[in-house]
């Protein structure tokens, strides 16, 4: 089947609307003789004169006016289609963004975010959903607008990072433990056999702290496993066990709590929040993006 040629709608638009050969010409910049051309082919495709002779001058078929309602939204559709992009308006801006980040990035960077989106854009809506593993599906079928976190080796490798800031690990306590007193008699020893509440979603036992704890020989002594660091701190809040949690994404989550710096080296970490490229140029995608790093700059 031979595609017809689209260019003809515009031609078709602006003679239904002018009803005359030569303004139509003149509008689109054409001859008389190339405009005349374009009314045959058209007459052509269509099967319809379109346009007939009356008096001196020519009038629309019924085809061409049961035509013309519909040409010319069709026409400016395709026009808004085409069209560059306009500045974004964020007085106007009506829509939801969708963020999947953890409970402890909700607690310290939720109300700035909102409270600087709606400032901005008082018709635009936040909402938080819970990160539960570092699957990228919500990010690829666009569920999920934007995510934070660690990038990990499983991201797709598609998607697109911008880092927010660096983190490194701290061990908590409640103020009455006796490693809030320690000071400098806090060693790896002291640490490692202290009690332990670990942060893991999958009830793994493992990571950096207890990598490094490795090679020195020691291993933590673990007393409890909770779903997510929210979870450790509030056990390290009411009992004598150790949470180990990152400083910047728990600040808040830490108030009362007696935080120190590990008596040993890990290494630090970066959050990012990461994005599919379908939302690359997208104004509106771009400005959310900016508002996330702003805050977690400033926070």
């Amino acid at each position: 089947m031979t595609m017809p040629d689209l260019n003809l709608l515009v031609t078709l638009d602006v003679l239904l609307t002018e009803q005359n050969v030569a303004r139509a010409a003149q509008r689109l910049r054409l001859s008389p003789s190339a405009m005349s051309r374009a009314l045959a082919r058209l007459r052509q495709t269509t099967g319809d004169p379109l346009l007939v002779r009356a008096g001196r001058g020519l009038v629309p078929t019924p085809r061409a006016l049961a035509l013309r309602e519909r040409i010319g939204p069709l026409v400016h559709e395709a026009e808004a289609v085409l069209r560059p992009l306009q500045a974004l308006n964020l007085a106007e801006l009506q829509r939801t963004f969708t963020l999947r980040c953890s409970e402890g990035f909700v607690e310290n960077f939720g109300a700035a975010l909102v409270e600087r989106a709606a400032a901005q854009a008082p018709g635009v809506r936040l909402r938080f959903v819970q990160k539960t593993d570092k699957d990228s599906t919500a990010l690829r079928d666009g569920t999920v607008d934007l995510e934070t976190g660690v990038l990990g080796a499983n991201m797709g490798p598609e998607l697109r990072t911008q880092a927010l800031f660096r983190d490194r690990w701290v061990g908590v306590v409640r103020p009455s433990h006796p490693l809030a007193k320690a000071g400098a008699a806090l060693t790896p020893e002291v640490f490692a056999h202290s009690r332990h509440v670990i942060a893991s979603r999958r009830g793994v036992l493992g990571g950096p702290v207890d990598e490094a704890l490795a090679s020195l020989g020691l291993e933590r002594n673990v007393a409890a496993i909770a779903g997510g660091f929210v979870a450790a701190l509030a056990l390290a809040r009411g009992t004598d066990v150790v949470a180990c949690v990152p400083e910047r994404h728990t600040e808040h989550l830490r108030d009362g709590l007696h935080t120190f710096a590990l008596p040993f080296a890990t290494p630090e970490f970066s959050i990012a929040m990461f994005w599919h490229p379908r939302f690359q140029g997208d104004g509106g995608h771009g400005w959310f993006r900016g508002v996330v790093g702003e805050v977690c700059v400033m926070g």
